[in-house]
């Protein structure tokens, strides 16, 4: 990775630190995730419709534009965080138990909000394909953090 400098400081720094002693396989589990969080991200930025409707599958009627911009604003952070995880994954090693176990609080977080009180009331029961896919990640991503804290 190219080197952002300024006087006495680094934009990417050489390394953390090298202490990370856990599984690779969690380094690149981790890897694969950040692909996974970049790619719909994309498709949220980039699509007309943020993929609310042509992925989503919600009604967007009545609140077209609210739901487009919602939808593009979350890939926005979505993107973000991606890039973080990827650089994480790949580079700031010492930081993928703290990134994995952060992703698995959010994304926890995202379970009990798209499954729990707030979900239950989706248009019809529906739940978009990302629902799954989070309900799926949790178990995944507890694995993959015991993984990072295992030494290898």
């Amino acid at each position: 990775m190219a080197e952002l400098t300024a006087p006495g400081m680094s934009f990417f720094p050489a390394s953390t630190n090298s202490s990370y002693h856990g599984m690779k396989s969690a380094a690149w589990g981790l890897t694969a995730i950040a692909a996974a969080t970049i790619i719909p991200a994309l498709l949220h930025i980039g699509l007309p419709d943020g993929g609310a409707g042509v992925i989503a599958g919600l009604d967007l009627t009545g609140a077209e534009r609210t739901i487009i911009s919602l939808f593009a604003w979350a890939g926005t952070t979505q993107f973000v965080w991606g890039l973080i995880l990827l650089a994480v994954s790949l580079r700031y090693r010492s930081l993928v138990p703290l990134a994995l176990g952060l992703l698995t609080l959010e994304r926890a977080l995202h379970t009990w909000n798209m499954w729990g009180p707030k979900g239950a009331h989706l248009a019809g029961g529906h739940h978009p394909p990302e629902a799954w896919v989070t309900l799926g990640s949790v178990p995944v991503l507890l694995v993959l953090l015991a993984m990072s804290l295992r030494r290898s």
